[in-house]
């Protein structure tokens, strides 16, 4: 079952408020941060935040097997579940982590991990 709505916004509200304590305890521990260092403790800082929006949201979606399965792109067969595999992937807000059913291809021995 996917986590409610309130579970979520805890989660992330305790995820930002840790971010924001290192942020602030960087702060007390750089007397006198240039430009760049400040730009670089609030891009770590946007990103610890835009990493853990997405992953909740990733965790809140309910995987669900599609029926019927992905055509394989080779043979244009159905291809059968498999089972549920997990996955880091580097996305444009950081690095993720997704579990989703993964699809084989008895013909051509081929499998693929949707979304793509």
């Amino acid at each position: 079952m996917p986590p409610t709505r309130a579970e979520i916004r805890a989660k992330l509200l305790a995820g930002a408020e840790q971010a924001i304590d290192e942020l602030l305890d960087w702060t007390d521990h750089t007397p006198r941060p240039n430009l760049t260092q400040i730009e670089n403790a609030v891009l770590k800082l946007r990103r610890q935040l835009s990493e853990q929006a997405a992953q909740a949201v990733i965790e809140a979606q309910a995987a669900q097997q599609p029926v019927p399965g992905p055509l394989c792109p080779t043979c244009q067969r159905e291809m059968h579940y498999k089972d549920t595999k997990a996955q880091t992937v580097e996305s444009r807000v950081g690095h993720l982590r997704i579990a989703r059913g993964y699809y084989y291809c008895e013909q051509c021995r081929q499998s693929i991990f949707p979304p793509r």
